[in-house]
């Protein structure tokens, strides 16, 4: 029960799954082929329905850190993302599709989904 309330009490945004997706990245759903659209590092995300918004999602900031997922491939610390993309699959695989350097700043397993908690800037 400690471990539990231990876990609860760290977690202060939302929680969500996330994967990773990779390149070609352009056209986007919300600035086309724009390449100034990607925030340095290429930090970004698409979004599954559940945060997409109409659209309303483009250009949201998010902080994000990996909770949990199999194989313990979290990496410590906290990334800040920014959305450019609706989810380009269907069905969407996650709640948040990171692009590969993203996605490999918070977890050491390119190929995992994992749980991320995420909070909007």
């Amino acid at each position: 029960m400690a471990i539990v309330f231990g876990l609860i009490s760290r977690v202060l945004g939302d929680i969500c799954t996330a994967a990773s997706y990779g390149p070609p990245y352009m056209p986007t759903r919300c600035n086309g082929n724009q390449q100034e659209q990607f925030p340095p590092g290429n930090l970004f995300v698409a979004v599954s329905e559940g945060l997409w918004d109409n659209g309303a999602a483009c250009g949201r900031r998010y902080r994000l850190r990996c909770l949990s997922g199999n194989n313990k491939p979290c990496k410590d610390g906290t990334i800040d993302v920014k959305v450019v993309d609706y989810c380009p699959q269907s069905p969407c695989p996650s709640t948040l599709l990171m692009s590969s350097n993203a996605f490999a700043a918070i977890s050491h397993s390119p190929k995992a989904k994992i749980n991320v908690e995420y909070i909007q800037l």
